[in-house]
């Protein structure tokens, strides 16, 4: 079976979505910015796991920023615009 290997790009390409993808999405649609942080944890909450972090911090107890509903409703409904969900 042969498959013409634009059509494997396509497949590839398809439920990857760049992080300024995501944030060019959600500002035209809600005008907000989103920060990769907050990309990352609704990411993490989907299960959208890519890779090992390899920069971890050094303290156990740092203190991020929690993303706020609206912005993570905002990430999630552009994941399923760029069917990743």
């Amino acid at each position: 079976v042969e498959f013409p290997m634009d059509y494997m790009e396509l497949i590839i390409s398809k439920n990857k979505a760049t992080y300024k993808q995501i944030q060019n999405y959600v500002f035209k649609k809600y005008r907000f910015k989103v920060s990769n942080l907050y990309i990352e944890q609704v990411k993490e909450k989907c299960g959208i796991k890519e890779r090992e972090n390899y920069n971890k911090p050094k303290k156990e107890d740092l203190k991020q920023p929690i993303c706020p509903i609206e912005k993570e409703e905002s990430i999630k409904d552009a994941f399923r615009y760029f069917q990743m969900i």
